[in-house]
């Protein structure tokens, strides 16, 4: 470009971006403390430009200058209500039909995020500060449910198709719940390494998709939840993190973005990476992502919503990559944004808290417009016409940005391949090589930014090596680039054309300045003023203090930007060797405050800040300095004259020390391995010292817990010790109450053992008294029947020594009544004998019973002696002193002892002489009972006998009483002695076995009619050996009894075993 054109085109002011500030004043409406009204005053359409149908704020009641921030937005399923909520926690509803806006709800606490296309259409979902997620009806303006669930901040909501289950997410969780119930009905938990970036319903399927922060992506099975797919690595050793979602209408493509201006499509249905877009180089991070709905692409969806950390939302077509249209800017950042499924509008939460509506038509009818012109040109500059047509953005860019020729005005599109060990998050952060990051640091320190600028100087560093090597390069290039801000192309154009003509000569001394141009500014100075060169050279002040400032910068840090224009205006229209007398120009006429100046640090604080200065006469000196100068001493001589970019391609500059420079690339390329390295090794041993320190902070924390560990062991013996020296001293008090109890409990036994002793006694003074009653008693009883027996036998004698006459009829009855009187006597005697013997045999079971309780006694003492011995051996010496007394209780036992074994030596041998004694009297009894049978036998006999002579003698009288009465009167008579012998022969065959005979049968006068006197003395005599014989019996059976039942004395001694 020529000069005229080059400051023509410097002038020219870019036009604003769609999203940029707006030729008219938008539509806005502030909500204040209403909670109802209209949304906008007129009509819905458009006011302002940008697409803008209105603006949402919401200031504080009373205080305007507060403004209450909207974070969230969310539209419904038709696309005509709008649901916003503030940090307040108030919820708007906003009719875009019915041009209306009502406050639905205040839920105290600011909202996380929204839903708005539930099954219910008056029902929406709200998560809350609190983490939990409310459900609200906005006509009743009551809550319908509250959820509760997650343990962090919830970051989406979706809903889906059916509008009857949502997916609520967080960090570390998922939820699924059922709407109609408001039940959850699963929950997909993950480890804190990994955590949830989003999960959300794909549409028009029955599939639910959930991202991870590791850029895993799984889809599962709603009805089942089994894991349908997942999908692969995107490529192969991409850092690139997913963070930003958004799926086609149609469910077929999704794509991801994060911490890049890459962005992945991927195709569903085959589970491939199809494509990667590189956004634009402002982009460096993508933020929300977001299809823009059409009615005609049949859920295809073709355009995607794009926003970026530099708080504009940009809108490409994903098959042509072209940039349609763009909201948002620099100024007025875009927080998030909605845009409603019928794709007619576009809702965002701007950077300061309010919402701006768009129309989606009128933002692509602006984006259909012919794009104006972006350079004003002369008349004599035809060309720059055709080719300023050919000027075009392409969405994905790896490099500076250049023209090119495109066809059909369609962008160009590639699948960007990732070299290895590249980040491409990080790679719109990494400067030149060469670039000294030092000096970019302190310009940034003094004007306060440089977002762009690294651009044009990586330009000029890729044009030639030396501008990557210069330090000085920042400060020529800043002015150009702060002027160009808009056209980073122009910007390094300009500085191009700058270097090669008004900065010739400057690199030939590199690394040093340039010290020929410096040359002949001093003797340009040295001519005109040679009195303030040589103030200069008395304070020691060379040209690299006062001309080197202002030659590299430009004088951008001495010149306002009017003067700086107007400066530079004149330099490009001059040859440039204008440039080098324009500086001498700016000293000399600062030369009255210069000779005030008597210090260094004077003379570089002018020459690096604003002076109060007419830059017009600046300018007229430097021309009456080009034209005084001499040509010897004239930089014309030297510098060449304006030379233009060449075309077709950029010159090359080759103007400096190659060596010098080649060098210095290597020192830099050595000094950046070395800092790499550096950094590395720094890395390592942050990443040792962390360890280190995270060591130190486990041993500190380990010594620590053996601290409060050994304290607490310290502290828990003291109180062992005293938990023991309490214990001991209740042991004492328990051993003594022990003792005092073990004494009165030997005092109680003593006594008791003497109460039982005088009772046991007592109780066998008694058994031996009822004993000798009872003895005494039997003997007494036994004297009385023998008494008895004596007086009857004798009344019996007297009875029948007054009956003589009458025993004779009486004999046979008198003596069976002695017999049976006998028997009964004899089993009298029997039983008496046999309660005797149980008598006996009861004293004997009452002495068992006594040896088995003395024998239970005894094992008691002797278990209680054990167990006092086990107690008390502690005590032997205190139980020393009573040594005595067992040994003569020992005695007292011994003999004790051997007194019971003598009594049971003799009560064994009285038993044994017992049962002998009784044997004997066995024995007796059989042989007396064998005589007595033998008795009976013969007894027997004679009553046979007896019973024979009868009957001889009955007939004897029979027949003489027949013979002596013949006569009829005694007929009768006769008779009837033969019925009563008849009848007394059924008596005796009734009474066979007793053998007795009753005399009284018979009549007096019968038996003395027929008894002879000889036979009387017969029956007399057997009667009185028969009483005599049961006399001699009776006192056999006392002697025995006597001798069966001796009187027993018994000893008072215990028998034990």
């Amino acid at each position: 470009m020529d000069k005229a054109g080059l400051g023509r085109t410097m002038r020219a002011a870019p036009p604003p971006p769609c999203g940029g500030r707006l030729a008219r004043r938008m539509p806005s409406r502030e909500l204040g403390g209403r909670s109802q009204g209209p949304l906008w005053g007129r009509g819905p359409g458009p006011a302002a430009g940008g697409g803008v149908i209105v603006n949402i704020t919401h200031t504080a009641p009373g205080s305007p200058s507060k403004t209450i921030r909207f974070l969230n937005v969310a539209f419904d399923s038709s696309g005509d209500s709008l649901l916003a909520g503030d940090h307040q926690g108030n919820i708007y509803v906003f009719d875009l039909k019915g041009n209306r806006f009502n406050l639905v709800q205040r839920t105290m606490q600011a909202c996380t995020a929204l839903a708005f296309n539930l099954r219910r259409k008056k029902e929406f979902l709200v998560a809350l500060a609190d983490y939990s997620i409310k459900c609200f009806d906005t006509e009743t303006k009551e809550l319908v449910s509250w959820m509760r669930g997650h343990d962090s901040s919830v970051s989406s909501i979706s809903v889906n198709g059916s509008g009857r289950y949502a997916i609520t997410t967080s960090t570390d969780t998922a939820q699924l719940w059922d709407l109609d119930t408001f039940q959850r009905k699963r929950k997909l938990n993950v480890r804190h390494s990994v955590g949830i970036q989003k999960v959300f319903f794909l549409p028009l399927s029955n599939t639910i998709l959930s991202c991870f922060k590791d850029n895993s992506v799984f889809a599962w099975e709603f009805d089942t939840l089994h894991c349908k797919y997942q999908l692969p690595t995107p490529v192969e050793g991409s850092t690139l993190l997913y963070k930003v979602f958004a799926v086609t209408r149609d469910g077929r493509i999704f794509v991801a973005g994060g911490k890049s201006n890459h962005l992945h499509l991927w195709c569903l249905e085959s589970k491939q990476l199809i494509k990667i877009i590189q956004m634009p180089t402002k982009v460096r991070a993508v933020r929300h992502l977001e299809f823009l709905p059409d009615s005609f692409d049949g859920g295809s969806n073709q355009v995607l919503g794009v926003l970026s950390q530099d708080n504009m939302m940009r809108f490409i077509n994903i098959e042509t990559c072209k940039l349609l249209f763009a909201i948002g800017s620099h100024e007025e950042g875009i927080s998030t944004a909605a845009i409603s499924p019928n794709g007619r509008y576009i809702a965002s939460v701007m950077e300061n808290g309010s919402v701006n509506l768009y129309s989606v038509q009128a933002l692509t009818q602006e984006a259909n417009k012919p794009p104006p012109p972006q350079f004003k040109v002369v008349e004599d500059w035809p060309k720059c016409k055709s080719e300023a047509n050919k000027l075009t953005m392409k969405v994905s860019s790896g490099r500076s940005e250049r023209p090119w020729k495109s066809k059909g005005n369609k962008i160009q599109t590639r699948l960007l391949k990732v070299q290895a060990n590249t980040s491409l998050e990080n790679k719109e952060n990494e400067l030149p090589g060469g670039l000294n990051k030092k000096r970019l640091q302190a310009l940034l320190k003094g004007y306060g930014e440089y977002p762009a600028k690294y651009r044009t100087l990586s330009a000029l560093a890729h044009w030639s090596a030396i501008f990557g090597e210069t330090p000085y390069i920042p400060l020529l290039a800043f002015p150009f680039v702060k002027l160009f801000q808009n056209n980073q192309l122009i910007c390094f154009e300009v500085v191009a054309t700058v270097v090669v003509n008004f900065c010739q000569h400057w690199f030939e001394y590199f690394p040093n300045p340039p010290v020929n141009v410096l040359s002949m500014m001093e003797n340009i100075l040295a001519h005109h003023d040679k009195e303030l060169l040589q103030h200069f050279i008395k304070y020691n002040v060379t040209s690299q203090v006062y001309a080197w400032p202002l030659l590299e910068t430009l004088f951008s840090e001495v010149l306002t930007r009017e003067e700086w224009l107007k400066v530079f205006d004149n330099i490009f229209s001059n040859h440039p060797s204008y440039f080098l007398m324009i500086v001498v120009a700016y000293i000399v006429c600062s030369r009255a405050p210069l000779l005030h100046c008597n210090q260094r640090q004077d003379f570089e604080y002018f020459f690096h800040h604003r002076n109060n200065l007419d830059i017009n006469v600046v300018i007229k000196e430097a021309y009456h300095f080009m034209e005084a100068t001499p040509p010897d001493i004239h930089p014309q001589r030297v510098l060449d004259d304006f030379i233009p970019l060449t075309k077709g391609q950029y010159p090359v500059f080759n103007k400096y020390p190659k060596f010098i420079v080649d060098y210095q690339s290597q020192e830099w390329e050595r000094i950046r391995q070395d800092e790499i390295e550096y950094l590395r090794e720094r890395q390592l041993m942050h990443e040792l010292e962390a360890k280190a320190q995270e060591r130190k902070a486990e041993d500190e924390a380990w010594y620590r817990k053996q601290e409060l560990l050994r304290e607490a062991e310290e502290q828990r013996r003291k109180m062992l010790v005293e938990e023991e020296k309490k214990l001991a001293e209740q042991r004492q008090r328990l051993a003594a109450v022990r003792r005092e109890l073990k004494v009165k409990e030997l005092q109680f036994l003593d006594a008791s053992r003497r109460r039982f002793l005088k009772y046991q006694q007592d109780q066998r003074q008694m058994e031996l008294k009822r004993l000798d009653d009872e003895i005494a008693r039997k003997a007494s009883m036994r004297e009385q029947e023998t008494a008895a027996t004596v007086q009857d036998v004798e009344v019996r004698q007297m009875e029948l020594e007054s009956q003589r006459q009458l025993f004779e009829q009486h004999l046979i009855k008198d003596q069976e009544s002695s017999t049976q009187e006998m028997k009964e006597e004899i089993d009298a005697s029997r039983r008496k004998a046999d309660l005797e013997d149980h008598v006996v045999q009861r004293l004997m079971e009452t002495d068992r019973e006594e040896k088995q309780k003395a024998q239970m006694v005894a094992e008691e003492n002797l278990a209680k002696a054990e167990q006092k011995c086990i107690e008390i051996d502690w005590r032997l010496q205190a139980l020393h002193k009573l040594r005595h007394d067992d040994k003569n209780r020992e005695k007292h036992y011994e003999e004790i002892a051997k007194l019971l074994h003598d009594n049971r030596v003799k009560e064994a041998e009285l038993l044994k002489a017992l049962r002998e004694a009784e044997e004997k009297k066995w024995e007796e009894v059989i042989r007396k009972k064998a005589q007595l049978e033998e008795e009976q036998k013969a007894a027997a006999a004679a009553h046979e006998h007896r019973k024979q002579f009868l009957e001889d003698e009955m007939n004897d009288a029979l027949n003489l009483a027949e013979k002596l009465q013949r006569e009829d009167a005694y007929f009768e008579r006769l008779r009837d002695l033969k019925a009563g012998r008849t009848g007394r022969e059924v008596e005796f065959q009734q009474v066979p076995k007793s053998g007795n005979v009753c005399l009284n049968d018979l009549s007096a006068s019968e038996s003395s009619s027929y008894v002879s006197s000889v036979r009387r003395r017969e029956l007399a005599c057997q009667e009185r050996e028969l009483m005599a014989e049961v006399r001699q019996l009776r006192q056999k059976l006392t002697a025995q009894a006597r001798v069966r039942h001796p009187p027993t004395h018994l000893s008072s001694t215990k028998w034990t075993t």
